[in-house]
């Protein structure tokens, strides 16, 4: 799995990513002699030769001299990822060499990934996680969306609640496969199309699921259900909370009523 953010400092390595959810100051958060973080919740780690990825940098200009002298005793990261890089980490990773890149959402990276920086072409690669291109699709009537609970037969996610999913295929465009699916698994022919959503995605263990999101028109309420579901609802947008849902489910309703 290869995410495309923005080259920030040129440059290619790799290794485990070392993940913090908080802004970081290089000075005070990080010790240059070791590299360890200072924050107790990372209990002693370094960032000696790892991915560090962190949302973005804050506080003193003296963190680009940080790194700087990181680099002189050797215990610099190997790479940085930043969800929106500032001048102080852009300005000390290119001073020290660290390949950079940024636009990266965070959300999918886990501590432990392996992972390889490209600073030059933008890219984080995952080798050990793949994608899964979806669609999710859901059907209002009046003010209320139609979710399904799916079967202990489908592969994944059994007995959660979701909307009309499946894989695109390869030839086939999203909204293709959505109609077909709703087609499939509903018996519905035509719905008639309210909305759609830029793609999303969710990370689930090893996969990142990219996930297309449609809303159609029911004309009814009866619906007719395959093997791949047991039970259906019709439930109010807010209602979603009170479901065990698949991943990202009420974020794409979020994405295409808000």
């Amino acid at each position: 799995m290869i995410l495309r953010g923005r080259g920030i400092s040129r440059g290619r390595a790799g290794d485990k990513i070392i993940l913090s959810s908080s802004p970081v100051s290089f000075l005070g958060d990080v010790a240059p002699s070791t590299g360890v973080l200072t924050d107790k919740a990372f209990n002693g780690q370094s960032i000696k030769g790892a991915v560090f990825a962190f949302p973005c940098g804050k506080g003193s200009t003296v963190g680009s001299y940080v790194l700087l002298e990181m680099e002189r005793v050797g215990t610099l990261p190997a790479a940085i990822i930043n969800s929106s890089v500032e001048p102080i980490v852009a300005t000390g990773a290119v001073m020290s060499g660290v390949p950079l890149v940024d636009h990266i959402d965070l959300e999918l990276l886990r501590p432990g990934d392996t992972c390889v920086v490209d600073g030059t072409a933008g890219t984080v690669e995952l080798p050990d996680v793949r994608e899964i291109e979806v669609v999710t699709c859901f059907l209002r009537h009046g003010e209320d969306i139609l979710v399904l609970k799916r079967s202990d037969k489908v592969g994944t996610f059994q007995r959660h609640w979701a909307g009309v999913s499946g894989h695109i295929e390869d030839g086939d465009t999203a909204q293709e496969t959505a109609l077909k699916e709703i087609r499939e698994e509903l018996s519905i022919d035509d719905p008639e199309l309210i909305a759609s959503a830029p793609t999303m995605r969710v990370r689930d263990g090893n996969v990142i699921w990219t996930i297309h999101p449609f809303l159609f028109q029911a004309r009814e309420r009866q619906v007719q259900l395959d093997w791949e579901h047991t039970e259906h609802k019709w439930v109010r947008p807010e209602q979603l909370d009170e479901l065990r849902t698949v991943p990202g489910l009420d974020r794409a309703l979020r994405s295409l009523i808000s």
